[in-house]
């Protein structure tokens, strides 16, 4: 699989990736997290404008995206109940979809931001018990809580080469 920064002519793919990955968490007991209104499209189009948007794709047909944030993530300057396992640099991942038809898809994404970057943060919704078992598979810590803008509260977890056992 290979990874590639998103178009804009790659948005309706993208949003329809999206629509699968929102479906499937609600089938999956995940129906608030994102429900059909997240992530919006003008959310995605400033995504893509700004470079943090990735796709994940196999023989050149999108399957997968996900968003890089490069920089002090706002939402994580307050956590609760835990720290972070360091202040050094990070990377955030936000936002990562598949359309469920290529597996490997989250290592994929976890593998690049290894390449890049020696600290790696990510958080998800309580009730997103599939993604937490990802993050966890993938050397991941459970750190904390975290509060996103609408004040609902997520799981938080950072990745350190400096922490690897």
């Amino acid at each position: 699989m290979d990874i590639r920064k998103s178009a804009i002519d790659d948005l309706n793919e993208i949003m329809s990736i999206y629509r699968i990955a929102q479906d499937f968490m609600i089938a999956s007991g995940n129906p608030n997290q994102w429900g059909h209104s997240y992530p919006t499209e003008e959310l995605i189009k400033d995504d893509i404008k700004n470079e943090m948007s990735y796709l994940i794709c196999d023989d050149n047909e999108p399957h997968a995206v996900f968003t890089l944030f490069y920089g002090l993530e706002p939402t994580y300057q307050y956590i609760e109940n835990g720290k972070w396992l360091n202040e050094n640099p990070y990377v955030t991942l936000h936002r990562i979809a598949s359309d469920g038809k290529v597996h490997g898809i989250f290592k994929c994404a976890i593998d690049y931001c290894k390449s890049i970057s020696d600290n790696i943060r990510i958080d998800t919704h309580n009730s997103n018990e599939i993604m937490q078992k990802q993050i966890e598979k993938n050397g991941f810590k459970k750190c904390g809580t975290i509060y996103v803008q609408d004040g609902s509260p997520r799981i938080a977890y950072q990745w350190s080469k400096d922490s690897i056992e």
